[in-house]
């Protein structure tokens, strides 16, 4: 695929210029990768159901192939589209955390990529706050990959020109939202039998134990 120059525009006013976005998304449907802002650092967007693409993105990033790729959804509706279950528990993490730096793991649908899931069976989902993110969400119509835009165990880009720094030409188009927070990513939590347990700490503080 013939590479993109990065684009940029204000998003001070969340005033997010559709050309961008609809440009992004001709990517994201020929198997490129997106490099966008989230509310903590930019994240790689590829489509998660193009084997080819997911490939892409584990090569692009040195990635190893049996650790799991996040996904980002725009709104709730679309989770059953990626998982078999909503555990009970996760309602008020999704009532108070959501949108949020907050990951919850799923039991993933059958027929995911198994780079997804890292033949785990389960799935990481959350949704992003960020305007940027939710635009190029509910302009692709279904979930998109929101691992963070690095080298794999590197730090995560907090700029459209750490992007470039780390990955180059690697990747197909650079959504320039300017400066994103940083820090720690998305807290991740799972369950087992009804029980909470944290994963990978991050953003959002919370206590498994406190239910």
């Amino acid at each position: 695929m013939k590479k993109r120059p990065a684009a940029s525009f204000a998003e001070g006013n969340n005033l997010i210029d559709a050309a961008v976005i609809d440009r992004a998304v001709t990517v994201l449907e020929g198997g490129g990768v997106v490099a966008f802002p989230t509310e903590t650092c930019y994240g790689l967007a590829v489509d998660p159901y193009n084997e080819r693409a997911l490939q892409r993105l584990f090569a692009v990033k040195h990635r190893p192939a049996d650790k799991p790729v996040l996904l980002l959804i725009h709104a709730q509706a679309l989770l059953y589209s990626l998982v078999t279950a909503v555990p009970d528990v996760y309602a008020p993490l999704i009532a108070r955390y959501w949108p949020g730096p907050l990951t919850l793991i799923f039991p993933a649908r059958a027929g995911l990529p198994l780079l997804l899931t890292g033949g785990t069976g389960t799935i990481g989902v959350r949704i992003s706050p960020h305007p940027i993110a939710q635009a190029l969400g509910k302009a692709f119509g279904r979930a998109i990959t929101a691992t963070s835009a690095n080298l794999s165990e590197q730090q995560p880009a907090r700029t459209a020109a750490e992007v470039r720094a780390h990955l180059g030409g690697a990747i197909d188009l650079i959504i320039d939202g300017g400066t994103t927070p940083g820090g720690r990513c998305s807290t991740i939590i799972g369950e087992r039998a009804g029980v909470l347990h944290q994963i990978r700490s991050g953003a959002v503080d919370i206590d498994p134990a406190a239910g």
